[in-house]
This record gives C-alpha cells, sequence and structure tokens, in this order.
C-alpha cells in the first residue's frame, strides 16, 4: 500500500474514488454524490493537483485507489480533517489510519499543532477510530450541509510537544 498527496494526473482517480465514497456514505460528506458528479473534469484536476482549498492524500494498492483523505484550512484558520473513506474491503487495515497521519503530517507542516474534525457520534466505528488516532471529542456541534438533521460533534488532535 502507497499513501500519497493527489497530484494532477490523478484526477480520475480521485473523482472515482470520492464520487464511491459518496454513493457509500452519502449522509457523512458535506456534498451530495450530485453536486461532487457535476464537477467538471478541469474542477477535479484543481482538486487533485492542490489548486482549490483542499489537500488530498490517496492511498493506492497495485494503482487502485482504495482510500481517501483531505485536509482544509478552515474560516477560522484552523486545519480540518475532511472527505476521509475507505473502500470496505480495505477497512480495519492501516489504511485510515495511514491517511489520517498523513493529514496529520499535513497540518504540522504548516506550522499548526491541531486538526479537528466533524463526526456524528452515532456513527460509532468512526468516531472509535478517531479516538484510537488521538483525537477527542469537544463540546461544539453543527449540522451536516448536505443533511441538516444530521448534528455532528468537532473532534481534536493535538500534536505532542
Amino acid at each position: 500500500m502507497l499513501i500519497r498527496a493527489a497530484n494532477e494526473d490523478d484526477w480520475a482517480l480521485l473523482r472515482q474514488i470520492r464520487l464511491d465514497a459518496l454513493c457509500d456514505a452519502p449522509t457523512a460528506f458535506g456534498v451530495s454524490h450530485a453536486t461532487a458528479a457535476a464537477n467538471s473534469d478541469t474542477q477535479w484536476r484543481d482538486r487533485a493537483s492542490g489548486r482549490g482549498p483542499a489537500y488530498f492524500v490517496l492511498a493506492l494498492v497495485n494503482g487502485v485507489a482504495v482510500g481517501l483523505a483531505g485536509g482544509v484550512i478552515s474560516a477560522s484558520a484552523e486545519p480540518a480533517l475532511i472527505a476521509m473513506w475507505v473502500r470496505p474491503a480495505h477497512r480495519g487495515a492501516a489504511v485510515a489510519a495511514g491517511l489520517v497521519g498523513a493529514i496529520k503530517q499535513w497540518a504540522v507542516g504548516h506550522g499548526h499543532e491541531r486538526l479537528v474534525l466533524s463526526v456524528s457520534p452515532d456513527n460509532e466505528r468512526a468516531a472509535a477510530f478517531y479516538r484510537k488516532q488521538g483525537f477527542r471529542f469537544l463540546p461544539e456541534w453543527e449540522v451536516l450541509e448536505s443533511d441538516p438533521q444530521i448534528q455532528l460533534q468537532k473532534m481534536v488532535w493535538q500534536a505532542a510537544s
């Protein structure tokens, strides 16, 4: 398995795995499948190359994308883990931990000591996984942009000092 930053040549891989993620877990992300599918090839190229607001990493097995994660600097200048997803056949392996580790490195490499994410506490498997990765819940809530009936709770990871 290889985990690396996406680049412009990966735009089709990024598009496919992102759309697969949105089909598999439509209530886990802030964007709908229909919205993402409507993006142009140029928009996907910009995302993959990092010309957009987010930085994406891919987990690859024999050249096939099996997972992705993104990092973005929020409006409050805080790095956030976004778009985290692993294909079902690769869950429970080291893929997810590797993706989260890559986004932690990205955050620290950009001078940040914290990384945040938002997750539904009802998604017990994801919440437990993030706790294993050193995240803890904060008393901060928001609604899922793509489905306002879903409440998300913020989690934070703090780099060791």
